[in-house]
């Protein structure tokens, strides 16, 4: 299948203006030779170290059967399940890869301690666990490797039989990982980890679980060419033009899948377009829609959408897709294509897309509340066993979570946006996902959903170095499970909280307004508020 993509309206306008321009500056065919000046003068140091993926097939082929001995090493003694320790790029893009071929792999991608218990409940005597880590000191996937680690030794199982590290070369994980004895894979470490789907850190986890990783690899092979050249039918010109050289510019992208067979793709879309262009004040900032969304209902004049589909060529004759960008392609090709119009939009923007300046600030944040663990703070106000917790005073002066939500919406402005971000054991409740649509509806902007603290690792980045336009909404839980990580002076259960208060505190310095609901009953409290987000 190859790739494609219909515009029409101002996606199509800003097609036909900016990728002339594009093909006359040979962008496409620079990357491919690994131009580290395209991005101007601060960008160039960053950029000479990041280019390796756009000769990411290349470079894993030697890998897939390496992979596969593994996997029917693993098989033969009977491993037959797939855990990911993982997170931002590390996780989502195994995570779209296995679901869309349909193979089970269990993602670790959490702190929150239910979800880790689990991870570890199921099925350990059969577990292999995958711990991915482009630097090595990932606060959570060493959390979680400490875990597995001791999980394995209290079964009698020796962890270096059961233990798969990737990270980059001479990585402190490398290192110690090395040392332990464990089967280490290394990915380039010139590749960045949002764009590193064809990597091993995409590869090794889809490859164990049971995906046909050659084909993947064939079917981003395929649009090589197309990417590469310098011609106006290169989709990735084209994509990169029409989400972000519109007039005026729309920086909100709503991403709706519409029948296509890749399942999950969206999520991954997110976190490379956010990370990569959400700095200097501007950016793009991806929405993840349903077909029935209310952003669809009445489409704002600042949110361009993409649907993505299994024959762009079909759904571009129906009038009622008017003024959207339609694209299809195999699950390859969708992450070739994607990876260069990134890369071209931040070209585009005038911004580097391959730093992520202002991811470290959060982490910095929780690792000081974790070496003081002060005290909660105390609620603004307690309703329905929902604590309500505020950055700024006058957002809880009402005493009523329905009276808060509308404080928070009044300060969004004409181009706003509203975050969701929910630490919590996401298995235990999946419902929250179904909060995005009634805030949507009722705030009338666009809105996102971030399961924490994943999102820290990708569209995180855009929250701080964004525009100035977004309002965020914390849900986090009040729960007895915890856990302890071996070797650790605090627990998952505290390592949470603090990344979860570590990015409130973050935000407010950057004068973005957070209101913080935390749930003390489960199924109770979702119920509140979710009548909350409606009334």
């Amino acid at each position: 299948m190859t790739f494609s993509i219909h515009a029409s309206g101002a996606a199509k306008a800003a097609i036909e203006a900016v990728v002339p321009q594009l093909v006359g500056d040979l962008i496409a065919s620079r990357i491919t030779a690994f131009d580290s000046t395209l991005w101007g003068p601060a960008a160039e140091e960053e950029a000479a170290k990041r280019l390796g993926w756009v000769e990411a097939v290349s470079v894993s082929r030697p890998l897939v059967d390496e992979i596969l001995a593994l996997r029917d090493d693993l098989r033969a003694t009977g491993v037959t399940r797939v855990v990911l320790a993982g997170m931002g790029g590390s996780s989502l893009a195994p995570e779209v890869i296995a679901q869309t071929a349909g193979v089970p792999l269990t993602i670790l991608d959490s702190t929150a301690p239910g979800q880790v218990l689990a991870a570890l409940d199921d099925e350990l005597a059969a577990t292999v666990l995958v711990v991915s880590s482009k630097s090595g000191s990932t606060v959570e996937t060493d959390s979680q490797r400490r875990t597995f680690e001791a999980a394995f030794r209290d079964i009698g199982i020796d962890p270096v039989e059961r233990i798969v590290v990737v990270t980059d070369p001479d990585s402190p994980l490398d290192t110690s990982a090395r040392e332990a004895g464990y089967r280490v894979f290394n990915a380039d470490p010139n590749v960045g980890g949002r764009y590193s789907a064809l990597t091993a850190f995409g590869l090794v986890p889809s490859g164990l679980a049971g995906v046909d990783i050659a084909e993947l690899l064939d079917e981003a092979e395929a649009t090589l060419l197309q990417v590469a050249a310098d011609r106006a039918d290169n989709p990735a010109l084209r994509l990169a033009a029409a989400i972000a050289a519109t007039e005026p510019r729309r920086d909100k992208l709503g991403l709706v899948t519409d029948g296509t067979h890749i399942v999950g793709l969206p999520d991954w879309i997110e976190q490379l377009i956010a990370e990569s262009t959400g700095k200097e004040g501007t950016g793009i900032l991806p929405v993840v829609l349903l077909p029935v969304s209310p952003e669809l209902e009445a489409i704002p004049a600042d949110l361009q959408i993409v649907r993505l589909v299994d024959d762009a060529a079909e759904f571009h004759l129906r009038e009622r897709h008017e003024g959207e960008i339609l694209v299809s392609g195999s699950l390859g090709a969708n992450l070739i294509v994607w990876e260069y119009a990134t890369a071209i939009a931040g070209y585009l923007l005038g911004i580097d897309p391959f730093d992520q300046p202002d991811v470290e600030s959060a982490k910095v944040a929780a690792r000081g509340l974790l070496d003081q663990r002060p005290e909660p703070t105390e609620p603004a106000f307690v309703q329905d066993g929902i604590e309500v917790r505020v950055t700024d005073p006058a957002l809880a002066a009402s005493g009523n979570i329905e009276a808060v939500m509308d404080a928070l919406w009044a300060q969004l402005p004409e181009d706003g946006y509203v975050s969701i971000q929910a630490y919590v054991n996401r298995l235990e409740l999946p419902q929250l996902q179904g909060l995005r649509e009634l805030v949507a509806a009722d705030s009338g902007r666009p809105t996102t959903f971030g399961w924490g603290p994943r999102f820290l690792h990708s569209t995180g980045q855009y929250h701080k170095g964004g525009p100035a336009q977004g309002v965020y909404l914390q849900i986090l839980e009040r729960t007895d499970v915890d856990l302890e990580i071996p070797d650790r002076p605090f627990t998952f259960g505290q390592l949470i909280q603090a990344q979860a208060a570590g990015d409130a505190a973050v935000l407010a310095e950057h004068g973005r307004p957070v209101v913080s609901l935390t749930i003390t009953d489960d199924s109770a409290d979702v119920l509140a508020l979710f009548e909350a987000a409606q009334k």
